[in-house]
Order: C-alpha cells, then sequence, then structure tokens
C-alpha cells in the first residue's frame, strides 16, 4: 500500500504492547485514535476521506453522526469537507441541561450516515445506530478510519448497516512491518 495516509497513520498512532480493547479482547497492537484526531493536518485530510466515501457510500445522507468521544473530532471534520451537519451520540442520555442522548438539530426521518475512528466488535456502532433509529433516524452505512476486522462489520450487518473502513488493520500492520524492515 503507497497511500500517505496510512503511512501517517502507521507513524502516528500504530502502538505495539499489550492492550485490552473496549470490546474486552486482549491485542498486540493499539490505534491510538486520540493520536490522529489531535493533529490538525490528518485529521484534516481524514475528515476529506471520510466526506468523500459518504459521498460514494451514502450520497443521499442528510446528516453525519459522530458516537462521543471518540468520532466527534472526525464527524466535525467530516461535516465541514461535505457541507453536511453534524450530531453527536452520547453513550447515555445526559441527566443535565437538555438531557438529550442525541445532541444537535435533527428531524425525524433524516439519513444518517455514522462516522467513526476504530470499529473492533462493532458495539459502541451498534449502540449508536439504536440510540438514532429510537429518534426516528435512518441509517444504513457507517464510514470508519479503521476497521480492525474483528466482526464489527457482520455485527453492524446484522443490524442493516454496512461498514465502509478508509484502512483495514491488516493493511497498516503490513505496513508497520514493511516501514520497520527499511528502518531496522
Amino acid at each position: 500500500m503507497s497511500d500517505e495516509l496510512a503511512r501517517r497513520l502507521v507513524e502516528r498512532a500504530l502502538l505495539e504492547g499489550d492492550f485490552v480493547l473496549r470490546s474486552g479482547r486482549r491485542s498486540s497492537f493499539y490505534l491510538d485514535k486520540y493520536r490522529f484526531e489531535t493533529e490538525p493536518e490528518l485529521l484534516r485530510t481524514l475528515g476529506r476521506r471520510i466526506a468523500d466515501a459518504v459521498a460514494v457510500h451514502e450520497p443521499d445522507a442528510e446528516r453525519l453522526a459522530g458516537p462521543a468521544l471518540g468520532a466527534v473530532a472526525l464527524a466535525a471534520s467530516a461535516s465541514m469537507a461535505s457541507d453536511l451537519p453534524f450530531i453527536i451520540v452520547r453513550g447515555e442520555t445526559k441527566e443535565y441541561g437538555t438531557a438529550k442522548r442525541i445532541e444537535g438539530a435533527f428531524e425525524s426521518g433524516e439519513l444518517v450516515c455514522l462516522v467513526e475512528d476504530v470499529v473492533t466488535s462493532g458495539g459502541a456502532l451498534g449502540e449508536a445506530v439504536s440510540a438514532l433509529r429510537d429518534e426516528g433516524l435512518v441509517v444504513r452505512n457507517a464510514v470508519c478510519v479503521v476497521d480492525r476486522e474483528e466482526g464489527g462489520s457482520d455485527a453492524l450487518a446484522r443490524l442493516g448497516v454496512r461498514l465502509w473502513a478508509l484502512f483495514r488493520a491488516q493493511e497498516l500492520l503490513e505496513l508497520h512491518k514493511t516501514a520497520a524492515k527499511w528502518h531496522g
């Protein structure tokens, strides 16, 4: 893979070690979303790529949705690149202020495309799909930066949602191994 964005993701965010993932699984590598979401140029480029993927895979989308906290920066960046407004899906309904689980303006019946950082089991996205549908929103597609290919795509398919990934974890790991050979 010769993609410059993939190289930058690997360089910036791929960590090796012993990690426990949100799903509870252990992994010898971790893609630290905060390392790529807090780098302005990388975030801007990812936002453009996500916007391009939404235009191809969900061209009738009326709004983007990003689960809090991890995907909010990506959804905002993709929103600016696509001129589609976005909403934020909280992990749970807050008990203060407006007491909402979905933040931002939307209308029931709108077609929403989910934006996510890294997908492993699909659990977090599945929860977001349910929350959005509970509010009357239509969700058919999701775009993520990285699919770890550990069941997330299948879990979402069971909910009637298709997952589109900018990158697959295996591709990034291969790129990392190749780079290590050249530098090692």
